[in-house]
């Protein structure tokens, strides 16, 4: 928004581009950010298929294995609201450090988990932050590393990564879990191998937002200077209002429908290949939404580009057209039961998704200038997450509701959200230059 409308912070403004230090990397640098994400993406995920060894192996009830995904979510807003607002002052490289660190440790903590459900719930939280840390700092280091390729391009790479670790760590965990030996350690030993060397490749890699000289005061100028970077540019509000917010939470949502209530449904169909199929579906989703996400870009157009002047949000309604059809699938599949028609759905929220975190992005990058990309970054990555509530709230309602009656109210949810995005395509312009302008 612009400075006189935004409260006193103690930082200094951004440097001119004659006193920024230069940033000398090799083009790939973005690949080691890149592979951090998908490192703290996979150790997010990599529990999600692993509910039911929980509960036949472990002999966890319903209500700890829900509150061990309720212990994800604690740590992961946080990660997502604070770390890229402390990044934006402190710099990218120490905030995705501590992340990767923390991920790691959090596989370690949870190889301890058969026999006490608290390594569980610390290991979890644990995670929850640092997949929030990666989320919303490295999508934005993967950005800035990324100057010299066009804005869809960079918002595809950070989407990539990220939907690569979730979906190779669900998938790898749960085939361990069905055929490995020691269902309950062998998946995150595999994680820790695959992250500990991640950090120091991290220390090698440019830093984007060198630390501001006075990015230090009291505790309560130090919360209201991050509280500003959480907030949405006044010229960008109404795109957000009526693009983004009805958008962001099916990024999750659909996730959740996927390989959450559609597993549980058809689960009787299936038999002893219950945790095999609920793995299936799950990297079918997640695959789906990696191979759309040129197919996003292409739709969107290039930050800067004529098309995404133009606002033409073709992006977005797509992805919640996309959403739609998934929702009005797994409605149908609450009556017939099939574990088919419960695979095709799942493929159709996996491109909707796609479609939808890349666009998200997009227009986040428009919407953000350099001191508040990633606070804002994190900002929609909460929304997002919060759809991942969705299973969680449906479970709670069956005493009074039936699945097929929820599913439909959940797809005619959908249908309202299109006509927001669609409107707000139609009637909003996007605020890259009005923004940049206002700052």
């Amino acid at each position: 928004m612009p400075e006189t409308q935004r409260m006193p912070e103690p930082r200094q403004a951004a440097p001119s581009p004659a006193t920024t230090p230069a940033i000398t990397s090799r083009p790939d640098s973005w690949r080691v950010v890149a592979a951090a994400m998908f490192a703290c993406g996979w150790g997010g995920n990599q529990f999600t298929p692993l509910l039911l060894m929980y509960r036949r192996l472990g002999g966890y009830s319903a209500l700890s294995v829900d509150a061990f995904l309720g212990a994800y979510v604690v740590g992961l807003v946080p990660g997502l609201l604070l770390a890229g607002p402390v990044s934006d002052r402190r710099g990218r490289r120490p905030v995705l450090v501590a992340g990767t660190v923390a991920s790691a440790v959090a596989s370690l903590v949870l190889c301890f988990g058969g026999q006490s459900a608290w390594p569980i719930y610390a290991g979890r939280l644990i995670t929850g932050f640092a997949v929030g840390i990666a989320m919303s700092v490295g999508s934005s280091w993967v950005k800035e590393l990324s100057s010299g390729a066009g804005g869809g391009l960079a918002a595809r790479r950070a989407a990539l990564c990220q939907t690569a670790g979730f979906g190779l760590g669900a998938g790898v965990a749960g085939v361990l879990a069905q055929w490995g030996p020691w269902p309950m350690v062998t998946p995150y030993a595999v994680h820790l191998l695959l992250t500990v060397a991640i950090p120091v490749l991290l220390l090698r890699v440019p830093e984007t937002r060198p630390p501001l000289a006075h990015a230090t005061g009291s505790v309560r100028q130090l919360l209201t200077a991050l509280v500003n970077d959480l907030r949405v540019p006044a010229p960008a509000r109404r795109r957000f209002r009526l693009v983004v917010l009805p958008m962001a939470p099916w990024v999750f949502g659909a996730a959740g429908l996927a390989y959450a209530v559609m597993p549980q449904l058809v689960g009787f169909r299936v038999g002893d290949w219950g945790l095999a199929y609920a793995t299936g579906l799950t990297v079918l989703t997640l695959g789906t939404g990696a191979a759309v996400q040129p197919v996003a870009r292409w739709l969107h157009g290039d930050v800067g580009s004529v098309e995404a002047r133009n606002g033409t949000g073709r992006a977005p309604v797509a992805a919640m057209a996309v959403m739609l059809l998934g929702a009005a699938l797994c409605a149908a599949n609450a009556v017939l039961l099939s574990p088919w028609l419960a695979a095709v759905a799942a493929a159709a929220l996996g491109a909707g998704y796609g479609i939808a975190v890349v666009s998200g992005l997009l227009e986040i990058q428009r919407m953000a200038g350099p001191d508040d990309l990633a606070g804002l970054t994190g900002v929609y990555y909460t929304l997002a997450y919060a759809g991942f509530l969705l299973p969680t709230v449906l479970a709670g309602l069956s005493s009074w509701l039936s699945y097929p009656v929820m599913l439909a109210a959940v797809a005619a949810a959908a249908l309202v959200c299109l006509g927001l995005v669609v409107t707000g395509a139609r009637v909003t312009e996007p605020a890259a230059d009005s923004t940049t302008t206002a700052r």
